[in-house]
């Protein structure tokens, strides 16, 4: 039965509108039909959102009440998100878009690689963007030149690697020339005329990278921390609810003693002469560990997902046969180390996919990433925002494509990863080693990020360093000792907390808030309780703030 309540009609509305003032984004939400465009980049594409978001605000409140319960779901859902993307605005974090791994300049760059390429439309419209690239970027800049009017800047350490990015995207063999040449292979007939883009917009992207590097360095804030106002309202908003920061910080403090109790009784058993230092840098070093080139590492992940969707899909999961694919691919060169999971389009066609970037070593190490593999395709990000995609009878377009909270989204695929640790799916000593220090990076990150933003000490009865200050320096100790990062990639994840103040923690806290809710179904239920049922319910209500998804999923029937 087709929803008839006003609030559908509204949301369908917003979307549509949503993709045309904001049409890089569309394409990563896969709303097809803005493939060609990049929208107002500048201030002026922010205050036509505003006023996007305000608009739709005031009819959302002018809308009869409620009648069913997916009524009520798709009202506040479609309240939340317009709350949600208000507050950056609001609070001038538009002005801020220079950070490591989400400036809206870097995604330019990085749309290029997931667009549709396989229909000549779609390479046309991917010539169309690259000839335009210049004038976006052109844009781009007058929103970071209102900022410096304005006197908001960003930490320089997150300067340094949009400069560093985007330099290495405009070299001879960066993202940009090799997208042009893909082009070019894919339809010969589009070979000059996008190979003529190149050099406009290297020209464009030095002068950008110049501007930042002489006019904005200079006037970058040396202090990384956000502090403790920002960085609540940021945590709140990536989490899905009120966090209690000095609670979150005591649980993850037990949380990595478990942990490390826990990884040294399993390395005794890859090699119970070796410590646990030992056996893991044997595990990262050792070509017998590892996958001989990325090449072989991309076919071996991609037949780990394939092979989980066969063997659970209808066991453990309801999947549908829509979603029952996931890509696994290599990311371009210059990217951010590690594992990003891009959803299907809107319609499905195009599928799910993993994108790996990964670290110059003269091998793959494997035994993260397997349960990585978990985390980003399926049962984490894949079944869960390909569930959302397809469900199209009860919950409003916009809940699909818009909503979604980091605790919600990432909670779910670190909690994938635990079930698939119960399932025996970590067949070998060293993947289940790979999985507790994959936790443990989730729990360090707890107590870097706010140690760093909140500028705190350590306690005095911490196993790391005790009574001493966070600093940058020791918060990448504290991902190499404590979760066996390599120290580039340890770099470069401090980098990227710093830029992105609250994301980080929303990873355990929401991978904890599934647990509990398990736990207390479980408890409610007793030995009526229905794992598979459970799942359906969580996933059904698609990805909501964790305060709303315990309303949901605890409520009686």
């Amino acid at each position: 039965m087709p929803n008839v309540h006003p609030v559908f009609d509204l949301s369908d509305r917003f979307v549509d509108a949503f993709a045309r003032s904001q049409p890089l984004w569309a394409t990563f939400l896969g709303i097809s039909g803005h493939d060609h465009e990049w929208g107002d980049l500048g201030p002026e594409g922010i205050d036509a959102l505003e006023e996007l978001l305000r608009d739709t605000a005031r009819e959302l409140d002018a809308l009869p009440a409620a009648t069913t319960d997916d009524d009520e779901l798709a009202i506040r859902v479609l309240g939340d998100i317009i709350a949600s993307e208000l507050e950056p605005v609001e609070h001038d974090d538009h002005l801020r878009d220079i950070s490591h791994l989400t400036s809206t300049v870097l995604a330019t760059r990085d749309v290029l690689d997931i667009q549709d390429d396989t229909t000549p439309e779609g390479r046309e419209a991917l010539l169309a963007r690259l000839a335009s690239l210049p004038d976006a970027l052109a844009s781009w800049q007058r929103r970071i030149e209102l900022a410096l009017d304005r006197g908001i800047v960003v930490a320089q350490r997150q300067v340094h690697s949009v400069i560093e990015q985007l330099r290495s995207a405009a070299s001879d063999d960066g993202a940009f020339a090799r997208r042009v040449a893909s082009l070019a292979e894919l339809d010969p007939a589009l070979a000059d005329p996008a190979g003529a883009t190149l050099p406009a917009i290297r020209e464009r992207v030095r002068e950008l990278t110049s501007f930042l590097e002489h006019r904005y360095l200079p006037q970058a804030s040396t202090v990384d921390a956000v502090g403790p106002e920002r960085y609540a309202r940021e945590a709140e908003r990536h989490v899905g609810e009120p966090v209690d920061l000095d609670e979150a910080v005591a649980w993850a403090w037990q949380e990595l003693v478990h942990l490390r109790t826990r990884a040294e009784q399993v390395a005794t058993r890859i090699d119970p002469a070796a410590t646990l230092p030992e056996v893991l840098e044997r595990l990262h070093d050792d070509p017998a560990f590892g996958a001989p080139d990325p090449e072989t590492f991309r076919q071996l992940m991609q037949r780990r997902q394939t092979t989980a969707l066969e063997q659970l899909a209808d066991t453990r999961f309801d999947v549908p046969d829509s979603i029952r694919h996931v890509e696994v691919a290599l990311a371009p060169p210059g990217s951010p180390i590690g594992a990003q999971y891009v959803g299907p389009s809107e319609d499905l066609s195009r599928p799910g996919r993993i994108w790996w970037s990964l670290a110059d070593h003269p091998h793959v190490p494997l035994f993260e990433e397997v349960s990585t593999a978990y985390h980003e395709g399926f049962p984490g990000h894949h079944l869960q925002l390909g569930f959302q995609t397809m469900h199209t009878g009860r919950l409003s377009r916009a809940h699909r494509l818009l909503s979604g909270t980091t605790g919600y989204i990432e909670g779910w695929a670190l909690y994938a990863e635990t079930l698939m640790d119960e399932f025996g799916a970590l067949e070998e000593p060293q993947y289940e080693l790979g999985y507790i220090t994959g936790q443990l990076l989730r729990v360090v990150r707890v107590l870097v990020d706010i140690g760093l933003h909140l500028e705190q000490r350590i306690p005095d009865d911490a196993p790391f360093h005790p009574g001493e200050a966070w600093t940058v320096p020791l918060a990448v100790e504290a991902l190499t000792d404590l979760a066996a990062l390599a120290p580039a990639y340890a770099r470069s994840e401090i980098t990227r907390y710093l830029g992105w103040p609250g994301q980080a923690i929303s990873y355990s806290l929401g991978q904890r808030t599934f647990l509990e809710l398990r736990d207390a179904r479980r408890a409610r239920d007793g030995a009526a309780f229905d794992e598979v049922g459970f799942h359906a319910d969580v996933l059904g209500a698609g990805a909501i703030r964790l305060d709303h998804l315990r309303e949901l999923v605890l409520r009686e029937r």
